[in-house]
């Protein structure tokens, strides 16, 4: 017998051993048995002539009965599968009526591609070389290396408590928004939040208002949901509230920072707002997803803040604040829409992991994301004005400004700009950038052209670099 030969012989033994027949199935074993035997000799593990155990042996290694062997060789004897030699028992046949070729994986896949950076000027990308790595270890290796009690057993669907109780004193201390830790929610992240709001609270059909741009992530998961998307383009004061639908079952806005223009809605339409969902008896959505990165004064109290009828959901992230590998969120939601969001989460089942959940409890209750916070909003504020000075050169075709808060500059293009802003996407994707087209965020017609510029994970020489790029992109189209 030649090595090849001795080794196929080895592995048809070991796949003859892994056997297993299931003695709950409906499924008779017999059955069973002549389908994982015939599935053997059909993936090439049972080479042509190999020889099979009698069938009392093989009846004492799958504990059944002789006449459950007997009937399941016979069969396969019956289909040409097998073939029996007398006084030497039963084998694969060397000449097989239906055998397929082995299934291996395909040649011709590429092989998995390293992880590559993210390209300058992406927007929403925070300084991930900045994440407090060596505190996050710390807080890790405690948690895991002794868990005590609670982590090892049935977690809580709406997510660890402690966790929980240090994001409501967060936002408290932050946002204005006093909220009790019952009505916080764990989520793996913004778009699970806007996908079990979308299946908790609504019905398919309902009318939903949104702004004119908007998150493109959110209004996907409101349309998976079959809702009835009602755009409103965006002023200089955010929302424009007096045009919401009499007849909406809710609104989705980001009243601190439109997306990605960074309007803010004034307090009178912040009530205008409120005044309407409670006659409508509609539901509120507020997206607050970087506003802790304000530079000048504190940080606006929420929109939530202001609800004294229970109709506005709060919906956070750590993806733009810590890092988005945390994959880590959460919701506020009114006492009304709790059972209702806990059934949603009951028939999905939570997505956000544990694991790290204790160590950004810990981090958090010990005052290390607040000092975060704070480091990030200094680091930021640098990185904005690095940009808009690598970007002067290009006063003629980009408009410029700076911004009091944010992760990117909205820069509209002048009317002496000599490309698109999907073009000039384009163009820079090839170029190593990941700047947007402004004009991509808008649902309606006459989408005003410009691009969305990300500053904040990336230094200094990296952004007077990526101006230079986009300089020759727009100099000599």
């Amino acid at each position: 017998m030649t090595r090849s030969e001795q080794f196929s012989h080895t592995s048809f033994q070991a796949a003859l051993v892994s056997l297993s027949l299931d003695r709950a199935s409906a499924l008779p074993l017999h059955q069973q048995l002549t389908e994982a035997l015939r599935d053997l000799v059909l993936s090439g593990r049972a080479p042509a002539g190999a020889r099979l155990p009698s069938s009392r042996q093989l009846a004492q290694e799958l504990s059944v009965s002789r006449v459950t062997t007997l009937t399941a060789l016979e069969q396969l004897v019956a289909e040409g599968y097998l073939e029996t030699r007398r006084g030497a028992g039963t084998f694969v046949a060397h000449d097989l009526p239906r055998a397929a070729p082995a299934v291996g994986a395909p040649a011709d896949l590429p092989a998995p591609q390293p992880p590559q950076p993210y390209a300058p000027l992406s927007p929403a990308i925070p300084d991930l070389a900045g994440f407090p790595h060596a505190d996050w270890a710390r807080h890790l290796e405690r948690a895991w290396r002794a868990p005590e009690p609670g982590l090892l057993a049935r977690p809580d669907p709406l997510g660890w408590p402690p966790l929980r109780a240090a994001i409501a004193a967060h936002l408290e201390g932050w946002r204005g928004l006093r909220c009790a830790p019952a009505q916080v929610i764990i989520t793996s992240g913004a778009s699970e939040s806007f996908d079990l709001i979308a299946r908790a609270l609504f019905a398919p059909g309902d009318t939903v208002a949104i702004e004119d741009p908007a998150f493109p992530p959110m209004r996907h998961a409101l349309t998976r949901a079959g809702l009835a998307l009602h755009p409103l383009r965006v002023d200089a004061e955010g929302l424009p509230v007096d045009a919401l639908p009499a007849r909406m079952r809710g609104a989705v806005v980001t009243p601190s920072r439109s997306y990605p223009l960074g309007t803010t809605l004034p307090l009178p339409r912040r009530l205008a707002l409120l005044d309407h969902a409670a006659r409508a008896g509609a539901w509120v959505i507020e997206d607050d997803y970087d506003s802790e990165f304000r530079y000048t004064g504190q940080p606006l109290p929420a929109l939530a803040s202001l609800d004294h009828a229970g109709r506005v959901i709060y919906v956070g992230s750590f993806s733009k604040t810590l890092s988005p590998a945390l994959r880590l969120g959460y919701m506020v939601a009114p006492p009304r829409a709790l059972p209702l969001l806990q059934q949603a989460i009951a028939a999905a089942g939570p997505r956000a992991s544990l694991v790290p959940q204790p160590a950004l409890a810990a981090f958090m209750a010990q005052g290390g994301f607040a000092t975060h916070l704070r480091r990030m909003r200094r680091l930021y504020a640098e990185r904005q004005r690095a940009l808009i000075h690598a970007l002067a050169p290009l006063a003629d075709l980009l408009q410029v400004a700076p911004d009091p808060a944010g992760m990117h500059l909205v820069c509209p293009l002048t009317p002496a700009c000599p490309l698109g802003d999907h073009d000039i996407a384009r163009r820079a994707a090839r170029a190593g950038l990941g700047l947007r087209a402004l004009s991509a965020y808008f649902d309606g017609p006459e989408a005003p052209q410009g691009l969305v510029l990300g500053y904040a994970g990336f230094n200094a020489d990296t952004l007077r670099d990526a101006a230079a790029t986009l300089a020759a992109i727009l100099r000599h189209p």
